[in-house]
């Protein structure tokens, strides 16, 4: 292979990379569906002697990290030891159902899709979704994220790179107009509602980060429910790792290996920005989103109501 064609080639699988992490997913690279992991994935204060009233979330082989915002079980415990309500607001990575996966959304009885995605990664990976759901496009994202991944020579950068999205969250205008966007329509629609991105972790992590502050849900638990995307996507981590290594070298994979799952770093970076900006989670909601009291109070109804 010329020096040309590998510098392609590697240019070619840091915008993949990237876009594992904040664009185009890495389970679009696996060469078969992960299967998902066995057993229980439960986190945070729940009350296991409580009946369950709505199912836990299907575990899903084409949408492998979708999952229920308030957990599994009861549902996480928020204010005044209320549990987070069941079968409200899902989270996801895209949108691509494959075997049974669409008659486990349709059995859901979703009423809107919310896609935090880019119009490049839509085109690149459209959703798939049930008849009869409604589709909204609110993209969270600003700035030439291929340009950046390009520039990773290491996986020091890569952490850089996740925390400043992270960071930008709170900072950038386009970031938190999408929110506000998303918030607000969250509160305005009834029924099920799900969001996403692509690999349902970053923008679709810091909004369920969001939502269950609002519940009142604790800071460990709310940290432990975001580092479940390394479980629940562990095959496809693996498999996009496999295939940087194959294209460009383990040196290139290793590099791009943190843009791939999460770390408690990078959601850490945003919570601190959080607090240097506006000194709480409240005062962002409110000052920089813009949320009302009432979408705010109209929020925490629906999660703990």
């Amino acid at each position: 292979m010329s020096r040309t064609s590998r510098n392609t080639g590697v240019r070619a699988v840091a915008a993949l990379a990237i876009s594992s992490s904040l664009l185009i997913g890495g389970a679009a690279l696996a060469q078969a569906a992960p299967q998902p992991p066995v057993g229980s994935l439960d986190f945070g204060s729940l009350d296991f002697g409580s009946s369950q009233q709505v199912a836990d979330a299907p575990r899903l082989v084409g949408i492998d990290n979708f999952r229920d915002v308030a957990g599994t079980g009861s549902g996480y415990s928020g204010s005044f030891g209320q549990h987070v309500n069941k079968g409200v607001f899902y989270r996801a990575n895209a949108i691509t159902p494959k075997g049974a996966d669409m008659a486990a959304l349709e059995s859901l009885g979703l009423t809107k899709v919310y896609d935090l995605r880019t119009a490049a990664e839509i085109a690149d990976k459209p959703d798939v979704l049930p008849a009869g759901v409604a589709y909204e496009n609110i993209p969270v994202l600003a700035g030439d994220i291929y340009q950046m991944a390009f520039q990773i020579k290491s996986p020091e950068e890569a952490r850089s790179l996740m925390q400043d999205a992270n960071r930008a969250f709170v900072t950038g205008t386009a970031e938190r107009a999408g929110f506000t966007q998303l918030l607000t329509s969250l509160a305005e629609t009834d029924g099920p509602q799900v969001f996403h991105c692509t690999a349902g972790k970053d923008r679709t992590g810091w909004a369920s980060m969001l939502l269950l502050s609002i519940a009142g849900v604790d800071r460990a638990t709310i940290m432990s429910d975001y580092m479940l995307t390394n479980e629940y996507s562990t095959e496809s981590i693996k498999a996009t790792l496999a295939y940087i290594s194959s294209v460009a070298g383990p040196a290139v994979a290793t590099n791009m290996e943190p843009l791939l799952g999460v770390e408690a770093g990078y959601i850490e970076a945003g919570l601190d920005q959080v607090e240097s900006s506006y000194g709480t989670i409240d005062r962002y909601l409110t000052e920089g989103l813009g949320l009302s009291r009432s979408t705010i109070a109209t929020l925490k109804a629906k999660l703990l109501g």
